[in-house]
């Protein structure tokens, strides 16, 4: 029986799902909408809407706490700077879930996470992309003796 048991396991260790947590949290906060399975995202929900319910006090208790939970002083002053007075009038619910049918492999029901008004442009921050302008000296040099 699961009688008063705090939340889902996600069949992870602790660590793991501390783990797994925090970066979805920093994630979310980045791009501002992620696509998960649905438990992680039923998982995220509620700590997202802890997250900007905590940025939305201007103490510096609270700045220790989120960077504490977060692990990253960029998403903290985000949710600092940004998200906090984009919804300074609304009292909760600062997430949505979208469902997104099922994944190919395994057929795992899928879920969209998003800021409700959320910036559509912030999707596009940050894209892993090689950027080949900022190469070593020595990858430079290897191409003019090769040449």
């Amino acid at each position: 029986m699961r009688h008063g048991l705090a939340n889902k396991k996600l069949n992870r260790t602790s660590e793991h799902r501390k783990a797994l947590l925090k970066n979805m949290l920093n994630s979310l906060i980045k791009y501002e909408q992620i696509k998960t399975t649905l438990p992680k995202a039923k998982f995220l929900k509620p700590q997202a809407d802890k997250i900007i319910t905590l940025g939305k006090k201007e103490t510096l208790q609270t700045t220790k706490l989120l960077v504490s939970k977060l692990q990253d002083i960029k998403s903290a002053n985000k949710v600092k700077k940004t998200l906090s007075k984009r919804y300074v009038n609304r009292k909760g619910g600062y997430t949505r879930i979208i469902k997104a049918g099922f994944r190919y492999g395994d057929n795992a029901p899928m879920a969209i996470i998003e800021f409700v008004d959320r910036d559509v442009e912030a999707k596009r921050i940050n894209k892993n992309k090689k950027d080949t302008s900022k190469e070593s000296p020595k990858t430079e040099e290897k191409k003019q003796v090769t040449a």
